[in-house]
């Protein structure tokens, strides 16, 4: 746990007062590239409906806080996903959010992970490329090693 040591009139800085802090990286854990908004309704509770099947493909979870970047007009918010009908190729953006995009608009789903930095050697994102309608086109591993080079 860090402190303050005010013992120096006017100065502060930091000290140690345990050496066992944890320290946490935030990486991308997986990624929906691509993704066509194919509804919006702002009088639900909020949440973005995402197709099983894309959920399934990147490991990301009903309940799972997200972040989603419209491609089309830079935006970007958080919200929780909602697990859509498999196969349907539902992205639906609901609540205060669906005031942000338009449908047909392309975004990027991206779910994020905090872990040790001596876990980054051996990290690998789960990324889903999709087509037009939201269907699986590639599925890709983003290493998050120095050592290795992320593919195209």
């Amino acid at each position: 746990m860090i402190g303050v040591d005010k013992s120096r009139r006017g100065e502060y800085h930091k000290c140690e007062r345990n050496r066992a802090h944890a320290m946490f990286v935030k990486v991308l854990r997986a990624k929906i590239h691509g993704a066509t908004i194919t509804q919006t309704d702002p009088a639900y509770v909020g949440s973005i409906t995402i197709d099983e099947d894309l959920l399934r493909a990147s490991g990301i979870r009903p309940n799972e806080v997200v972040l989603i970047a419209d491609s089309n007009n830079g935006t970007r918010f958080e919200t929780y996903v909602i697990k859509g009908e498999a196969g349907s190729g539902i992205i639906g953006v609901n609540g205060a959010a669906a005031r942000l995009v338009t449908r047909g608009d392309k975004i990027i789903i991206f779910a994020h992970y905090l872990m040790g930095p001596e876990q980054l050697d051996d990290h690998e994102a789960d990324v889903v490329v999709v087509d037009e309608h939201n269907r699986i086109a590639k599925q890709l591993k983003y290493p998050s090693s120095l050592n290795e080079t992320i593919p195209s």
